[in-house]
Parts: structure tokens; C-alpha cells; sequence
């Protein structure tokens, strides 16, 4: 069968879990990719191509929740090679500002290569003539290109869903041209942020040495390439609805109850990852109550820190650090059946995660880099009273959008301090000035907004009939 839309990515929506009964089947995945992408397969005749997780060989397509899944097999070479090697081990830490340091081995490249080229077949396999292709995200950078190769006819956008890096940092690369050319395959480039699609802009001119004009990249074969910004979002008026059922506002409160009805309950939800500033936000908050500002009494802290990539070594590390910082913070400042930190590594269904958010009344997003962070806007998403806090990283892309929150310098302890206290103290009327505007925000551009913005730009970029002008010759 055929499709009129295929979307690639690197994981299906989905993971294999044993059921109850003992019978293999699927759950749906955590993750902002699934989240914002999810109602734009409902609204579209499409299918999704991705990995399953695991070295399951020759799975065939199936339906999941009215959703047409395509599983692509992973070997164990391909997973140590393409994804825990140079997806994570290079381009993740490399786009986040070498907030790690990034390794660079050619058998990795390789891996990539391989991987992104069984990725374009598959695509090219599934699409109907004329149709659209939506690629996504760093682990499939090269598809664009080896995709138009394989069928010029598609309609072929791309989006990043992480930070793109400036042309200092992406440089270093040692085949930064190939994944500048891989990217061109594609009609249209998304971003999360202007400056991020301005530094691909940017890179194409010094480095392949296209002719470029503000957002536009002129090919020698006649096509025209844009690179833009479209930030991402989230199914607002899904959050609210779930925030607002009797099940999850029963739930809320009985976590709340648990954790001994304090005053004020503080949250972070997050991947454990090394970019998402977990460690120094929960030093932070321990601080303020060493410091005498907080009281266990009367303030928690719940760190959810959903596993991710734990076969990576780097990720271990920093699991064993996180787990010490936990245990000595709770064994100087909690007290019996008052730890300051309710710290669990663990992901949750999207219920659990809706009756967090109402129970929080300040919401911690602090991460040291981010695309964007889809968990801000669904904590905002959630407080349909137009209550709570949020204490937000100035470099996650949310805070282009989400300028009433708590804006932080996630390295400035002090500063992240100072702001922690500030949403804690804050009176009501402050907080519902804040909630109510960051809330109109994120109801005007849900993710609706942002998939039908990107699939109107892509239609616009191949259409025929439409005349870009070309920059005027340099003298």
C-alpha cells in the first residue's frame, strides 16, 4: 500500500512492553516528538517509519490507536554505531552547545550512513506518487538527500526538533558538508528558532557555497531550499481536558496527600540527561532550605527523571551522580516522612503526568540547552485556574514564547535560587497575571498551529507556479 503522507523518524510512537497476560505488545512512547506529532497523523492518510527499540528482526506494519505503523529493524551494530554513537555520542552533545564533550569516530559515520540510507528506501518504498515525506530530527539528517535521489517527485520537508548549532561549534564536525548536503535534499528545513535556522543558512554559504538570500538556499539543479523557524508545540486543548477530568483531579490530590500536603510542591519532569540541568536545579533548592529560606515542613521537591539511552555511559554516570546527590540532600535536611527531594527515575502515562502537573504549584524547567520543551508548555497547559509557577531556562526555546515565567541562568546557582524563592513567595495575583497570559500563548499555537504552518510552507516551496525571486547579482 501507498501513502499519500510518510512521516520518518527515528522511533515509532510506540515500545514494546509484556503485557499483564505475558503477551508482547505496545505502549505508547514518552517523548515531545510523540507528543507533538500524534494528532497530525490522525488528521492525515499516513503511515509512520521508525525503530521499535530493540533487535526485533522483520516486524510487520500494524495499527496502534488508529495509527499505521512501518517498524524499521535496528542490529545491535546499528544501535551501537548509528544511535548510541553518533546520534548521542556526537551530534546530540555537539548541537547542545558541547554541554558534554562529543566523540568522533568514522565507524560511527558509517553506521549513520547506512542506517539513514535503509531509512530513504523505506520511505521511498511507502510513498505514493507526489507525495509528502515528513522527515524528523538529528538521527536522520542524511535522508533528505538520499531520498530525493531515489524520487525526485516527493514533497520532502525536514525538521529538527533540536537546537542547531552555531557555525563555531558545528564546524568541528568532520563531515559537517555531507550532513549540510543531506539536509538540502529536502524543500523545507525547520527549526525550532530563527537563529538556529540563520546558522544553517549560514553554513551553506561558507561551506558547500550556495547562493543564498535571507531564508532561501539556490541549488545548481534550479530547486530552491527554505530554512525556517516553526516552533514546536502541544494538543493544549487535550492537556486541559485530562488536567480537568474528575479521575485525574482525584489523583492530584491523592499525591499531594502522599507527599504530607505541604505548602508548596516544586516539580521537574525531564529525561535523565546531561543537558537538562537536573543536578544543579535540585542543588539549588537544597540550598534554599540549608539556607533557612524553605522548610521541608512546608516545601518538596518531586524530580521525575524518566530513564533515557542507559546503555550509554555517559547517561549511567550521571544516573550514579544524580542518585548520590539525592540520598545526601534527604540524609542532611529530611526529616522522618519529610525527604526534601521525592526523587523517582521512572516515565509515567500522560495521566499521571496531567495529575503532576495540577498537584505542582511550581513547575521547574531548567535545562542548560533545549530545542524547545514541550514539558513547560504542558505544566501551563494544566492550570486551567490560572494558578502556579513557572521557573524556566532562558536557553530552552520555550522562553522565546513563555516570557512570563521565571527566566533562569541555569549555570547561576544564586540566580536560580533567587527565582525558585520568588515563585515561592509570589502572591496569587502575580502568578494568575503570569499563568493567564502564557496560557492565551500556548492556546493560539498548539500543535495544530505549528503542523499546519510547516505543511502550508512545504506546499508553498514546490509549488509550481510560484516565482522566488533570486538575489541580485553581486558586484
Amino acid at each position: 500500500m501507498a501513502w499519500d503522507l510518510v512521516v520518518v523518524a527515528n522511533r515509532l510512537p510506540v515500545d514494546r512492553v509484556q503485557l499483564p497476560d505475558g503477551t508482547a505488545g505496545w505502549r505508547r512512547s514518552p517523548g515531545g516528538l510523540v507528543s507533538a506529532i500524534e494528532p497530525v497523523m490522525r488528521a492525515h492518510d499516513g503511515c509512520w517509519v521508525g525503530w521499535p527499540g530493540g533487535t526485533d528482526q522483520d516486524l510487520e506494519p500494524f495499527e496502534d490507536d488508529g495509527m499505521t505503523l512501518v517498524p524499521m529493524t535496528m542490529t545491535r551494530d546499528d544501535i551501537e554505531g548509528h544511535y548510541e554513537g553518533f546520534s548521542n555520542g556526537t551530534l546530540w552533545p555537539l548541537y547542545h552547545d558541547l554541554v558534554a564533550k562529543p566523540e568522533f569516530h568514522r565507524e560511527w559515520w558509517d553506521s549513520y550512513t547506512q542506517v539513514n540510507q535503509r531509512f530513504a528506501e523505506k520511505a521511498a518504498e511507502l510513498a505514493e506518487e507526489n507525495a509528502t515525506v515528513w522527515i524528523h530530527d538529528y538521527q536522520l539528517q542524511l535522508v533528505p538527500r538520499m531520498l530525493r535521489e531515489l524520487r525526485p517527485d516527493l514533497r520532502i520537508g525536514f525538521y529538527l526538533h533540536i537546537p542547531f548549532p552555531p557555525a563555531e561549534l558545528f564546524q568541528q564536525l568532520p563531515w559537517r558538508r555531507q550532513l549540510l548536503e543531506g539536509l538540502l535534499g529536502a524543500d523545507l528545513v525547520g527549526f525550532q528558532l530563527p537563529g538556529a535556522a540563520q546558522n544553517f543558512i549560514r553554513l551553506v554559504r561558507q561551506r558547500v557555497g550556495h547562493k543564498t538570500h535571507r531564508d532561501l538556499v539556490y541549488l545548481p539543479d534550479g530547486r530552491t531550499v527554505r530554512a525556517a523557524a516553526f516552533p514546536i508545540s502541544i494538543d493544549a486543548a487535550g492537556f486541559e481536558a485530562l488536567a480537568t477530568s474528575p479521575a485525574v483531579a482525584e489523583r492530584a490530590q491523592e499525591i499531594r496527600d502522599a507527599l504530607g500536603s505541604p505548602r508548596k510542591v516544586f516539580l521537574g519532569i525531564d529525561r535523565l540527561d546531561y543537558t537538562k540541568g537536573i543536578y544543579a536545579r535540585l542543588r539549588a533548592f537544597s540550598e534554599l532550605i540549608k539556607d533557612g529560606h524553605l522548610d521541608v515542613e512546608d516545601a518538596v521537591f518531586v524530580q521525575i527523571a524518566v530513564p533515557s539511552r542507559e546503555q550509554v555511559e555517559q547517561y549511567r554516570i550521571l544516573r550514579d551522580e544524580i542518585d548520590r546527590l539525592v540520598g545526601r540532600i534527604n540524609g542532611d535536611l529530611g526529616r522522618i516522612g519529610r525527604p526534601a527531594i521525592s526523587y523517582l527515575h521512572s516515565s509515567y502515562p500522560r495521566e499521571e503526568m496531567a495529575a503532576l502537573y495540577r498537584m505542582a504549584d511550581i513547575m521547574v524547567v531548567t535545562p542548560y540547552r533545549d530545542g524547545m520543551n514541550l514539558v513547560a508548555k504542558e505544566y501551563v497547559a494544566c492550570r486551567f485556574e490560572d494558578d502556579g509557577a513557572l521557573v524556566l531556562s532562558e536557553f530552552a526555546g520555550a522562553a522565546d514564547e513563555l516570557r512570563q515565567a521565571w527566566l533562569v541562568n541555569p549555570y547561576d546557582i544564586n540566580g536560580m535560587k533567587a527565582a525558585l524563592l520568588e515563585a515561592y513567595q509570589a502572591e496569587d495575583k502575580e502568578l494568575t497575571r503570569r499563568m493567564k497570559a502564557m496560557r492565551k500563548t500556548i492556546k493560539q499555537h498548539d500543535v495544530v498551529a505549528w503542523a499546519q504552518g510547516f505543511m502550508s510552507e512545504l506546499s508553498d516551496v514546490r509549488n509550481p507556479h510560484s516565482k522566488p525571486v533570486r538575489p541580485a547579482r553581486r558586484s
